[in-house]
């Protein structure tokens, strides 16, 4: 059976309230057509999981612009002033995960595992409220794993039947996040017969891919 969707049809499967994961950083390597669709359908409530906020007019950015977001775990949001004022206004619940840390808990859930220890955050307010070890003499942070419902995955090369590539630091976050959600949406700059990808170069392998999302004309 066929992977592909269009991507309308993809986003229509994704409710409102749905918890994401979506690639990229600083926009680069975002699943830039699953995010305009998300705003254009009008989706609301949703939690993302991501590295950044991107800014105003771009990646996950349009996400906040439109205020179709409930919550956001991201290492950072200095670059995008309406994060930032959502966030201060008691609109947008923000948790800012320090960004090695952030990879650990999605990678973790994606190799299942119940937790990851870092000392990152100790004696701060990133420790507030969580579990510590003392291992060596040394305090260590327990971090949990993080999962989502849906990754958005950007990649350069997807093949008939999702076998991933992707280009350069355009692939950040997205092979993590590919394996810690439940439906992963590939959407990718070129889709090419199997076997154009050589097997060294697959990055996400097609068993978790869900859907490939389609390329349609664009008129007008």
């Amino acid at each position: 059976m066929s992977k592909t969707i269009k991507v309308a049809d993809a986003v229509a499967r994704i409710p409102d309230g749905a918890v994401l994961m979506i690639g990229g950083f600083m926009g680069v390597g975002s699943a830039h057509r699953l995010i305009d669709e998300l705003v254009r359908q009008g989706k609301k409530d949703l939690t993302v999981i991501a590295n950044d906020t991107a800014k105003p007019g771009v990646g996950i950015g349009k996400l906040v612009s439109a205020r179709a977001l409930r919550r956001v775990i991201v290492s950072h949001i200095g670059t995008n002033p309406e994060t930032q004022a959502q966030m201060i206004a008691g609109e947008l619940e923000v948790e800012l995960v320090p960004q090695g840390t952030l990879a650990e808990r999605i990678r973790a859930a994606g190799f299942g595992l119940g937790a990851v220890v870092t000392p990152t955050g100790v004696g701060t307010v990133v420790a507030e409220g969580k579990r510590t070890l003392e291992i060596d003499g040394r305090t260590f942070l327990v971090e949990l794993p993080l999962h989502a419902d849906y990754a958005l995955v950007n990649a350069r090369q997807s093949d008939h039947i999702g076998n991933l590539a992707y280009a350069l630091t355009a692939r950040n976050f997205n092979p993590l996040i590919a394996m810690a959600a439940e439906v992963v949406m590939a959407e990718a700059q070129e889709i090419v017969p199997v076997g154009v990808i050589p097997p060294d170069a697959v990055m996400t392998p097609s068993v978790v891919v869900t859907y490939i999302i389609a390329k349609e004309s664009v008129h007008g």
